[in-house]
């Protein structure tokens, strides 16, 4: 498959292959239900970052390339393609993965792509995933025995399905001996922008993300976590324990009143509740504490202290060390960036009035 992959490039490129000496050949591998914004997401920024850069920096060669002679995309986008080809970087989009698809049944329908994306890795080309797309890879073997990650909302079941990967749901790009995995959807930008800072420089980098009004200080998607999407994990007996803890959050958390409801000693309620769930009644208060938490720093104009004090913490330094722990950011700094009340958009009538 690999020389199969150079062969195909020699014929197909001929001697254009040579029109942009130290240009970056990035090949992006479409396939039947790709997305179609993630397929163009990361050509569209290195075409920024080559605008910025100038005529006479080193730019990028970006082909859309298949196993396939012909790709439909989601929302029945069809795909101009080109065959195979020797490439620097080869990147793979996500696809629409719901809750209750049936994985072993899509990715046997991509055994073409998880074939191609396997050469690829062997003839040395760095591989990259975007959000699910890490799925492919891990079908391919890529992740064995390497750390990656994923959208937070399918990292368990990616780590399931790929045991011996060292799955880091918190992180937005993880790089690991020549394997690149990203995070969800926009996060496939935060990797375009590293690979510009890699081949063009910082100048570049900020400079594209200033004209694309992308953010290029992002260092986790734990912020985004919503867990209310996430399967809720557990059995009759948990689930009871959960109700009772998130109706009582302000409450000071007492294992043996909590046991003492549910008419079982704490002994046997840790166990059973961590046998349903894989985690203790308390770590579940904390993470139904910052939810709310966070909800009301997104939503109202309370106090950190106030905050704290309505999610059961009398002391606003021990919240805000808890808070960050699972967001990666201080309450304060969470507010200033996700704060739902500021306007996006100025619209007639929203400017002030510079009369007073």
């Amino acid at each position: 498959m690999a020389r199969a992959a150079r062969e195909a490039a020699r014929q197909a490129d001929g001697p254009a292959e040579d029109t942009e000496p130290g240009a970056l050949r990035v090949g992006v591998l479409a396939y039947p239900g790709c997305f179609a914004s993630e397929v163009f997401g990361v050509p569209d920024l290195l075409t920024m970052a080559a605008h910025v850069a100038g005529p006479d920096a080193p730019g990028y060669r970006v082909t859309i390339v298949s196993p396939r002679r012909r790709v439909t995309a989601s929302g029945g986008t069809h795909l101009e393609v080109r065959p195979l080809r020797e490439v620097d970087v080869l990147v793979v989009p996500g696809f629409e993965l719901l809750l209750d698809t049936d994985l072993d049944a899509r990715l046997a329908r991509l055994r073409a792509e998880t074939e191609a994306i396997r050469a690829h890795a062997a003839a040395g080309t760095a591989v990259v995933s975007l959000c699910v797309g890490a799925f492919l890879l891990g079908e391919a073997g890529l992740l064995d025995g390497r750390r990656a990650t994923t959208s937070w909302l399918h990292a368990a079941a990616l780590a399931g399905r790929c045991p011996d990967a060292d799955v880091r749901p918190e992180h937005l790009v993880v790089t690991d001996t020549g394997v690149t995995t990203t995070a969800a959807f926009s996060a496939m930008y935060d990797f375009a922008l590293d690979l510009i800072r890699r081949h063009s420089g910082d100048r570049v980098a900020r400079a594209t993300a200033r004209v694309a009004l992308v953010d290029d200080a992002r260092t986790s998607q734990t912020p985004y976590v919503d867990p209310r999407l996430l399967p809720r994990p557990g059995g009759a007996f948990s689930q009871r324990v959960m109700r009772h803890l998130d109706q009582n959050l302000a409450d000071r958390y007492d294992l043996a009143a909590l046991a003492h409801a549910f008419q079982v000693s704490t002994r046997t309620l840790l166990r059973r509740f961590a046998d349903e769930t894989g985690h203790s009644p308390l770590a579940h208060l904390r993470a139904s504490r910052v939810r709310r938490a966070r909800h009301l720093l997104e939503t109202t104009d309370r106090t950190v202290a106030a905050v704290a004090l309505a999610v059961g913490y009398q002391d606003p330094g021990t919240f805000a060390t808890l808070f960050a722990r699972h967001t990666g950011h201080r309450p304060s700094a969470y507010r200033t960036a996700f704060r739902r009340t500021r306007p996006a958009v100025v619209t007639d009538g929203d400017e002030p009035d510079p009369r007073g």
